[in-house]
C-alpha cells in the first residue's frame, strides 16, 4: 500500500528536490494550501527571496534562478549564456539577459543587470533550458544565437571575451556552423563572423 504524503512531507520533497528552494507555484499545484504554505515557511524558517519562491537557510543563493523565478520571461544571453555554456573564462562580473521589447526592466537595471532587448520574431530564437552551476533551471540562449548576439553588442562586449567565444566555440565538438551562418545573417552580422571563422577554422 502506498503512503499519501502529507503537506508537510510534500513541501519538504520539493525543497530537497529543488536544492534548498520552494516556489508557491508548485506548492499550489500540488494542492497544497496557502496557509499550510505559510506555516511551513514559519515553522523552517525559509527567506523569502523573490515574490513567490522561498529558500532554506543552508541552500546556496542562486542569483540566476532568482531572476529566472521573478521574471519567468527573461533568457539568459551574452556573458552570462557563454559562462552557462562553459566557454567563458571566468564567471562575469554582472549578469545579462534578453527580454522583449517593452518589458518593464527598472527593477533588474537598479541590481546592475545588463538587459538586452529584442522585437518579438528574434526573441525566442535559440532559447534552450539549462542548469546553474547549483543545478537550477533557467533559459539561456544556444551557443550559436551567443555568439551572434556578441557580434551584434561588439561594442559593449570586451575584445577578449569575443575572441575567446569564438575560439572556444570553433573547438567544440558539436558546434553547428551552418545554424551559426544562418542567425549570422538573420541578425546581420554575417560578413564579421565569416571574417572570424576564416581565420580560426
Amino acid at each position: 500500500m502506498v503512503m499519501k504524503m502529507n503537506n508537510s512531507e510534500i513541501m519538504k520533497s520539493l525543497l530537497q528536490n529543488n536544492n534548498g528552494y520552494l516556489k508557491t507555484a508548485d506548492v499550489v499545484s500540488l494542492g497544497v494550501s496557502r496557509s499550510s504554505l505559510g506555516e511551513f515557511v514559519r515553522e523552517k524558517g525559509l527567506e523569502r527571496v523573490a515574490h513567490g519562491l522561498y529558500m532554506s537557510d543552508d541552500a546556496w543563493l542562486d542569483q540566476m534562478y532568482i531572476i529566472q523565478v521573478r521574471y519567468p520571461e527573461a533568457i539568459f544571453s551574452h556573458e552570462t549564456a557563454l559562462y552557462l555554456h562553459k566557454l567563458a573564462e571566468r564567471e562575469p562580473l554582472s549578469l545579462s539577459l534578453t527580454l522583449r521589447h517593452g518589458a518593464n526592466t527598472t527593477g533588474l537595471l537598479k541590481e546592475g543587470v545588463k538587459v538586452y532587448k529584442v522585437k518579438e520574431d528574434l526573441f525566442e530564437k535559440g532559447k534552450k533550458h539549462t542548469l546553474t552551476p547549483m543545478g537550477n533551471p533557467v533559459n539561456v540562449y544556444d551557443v550559436e544565437r551567443t555568439v551572434c548576439d556578441l557580434f551584434r553588442y561588439k561594442n559593449k562586449v570586451s575584445v577578449q571575451d569575443l575572441q575567446g567565444a569564438v575560439k572556444g566555440y570553433v573547438r567544440m565538438k558539436d558546434k553547428n556552423i551552418p545554424l551559426l551562418m544562418r542567425y549570422a545573417k538573420e541578425f546581420k552580422v554575417e560578413k564579421l563572423v565569416s571574417q572570424y571563422l576564416e581565420v580560426l577554422l
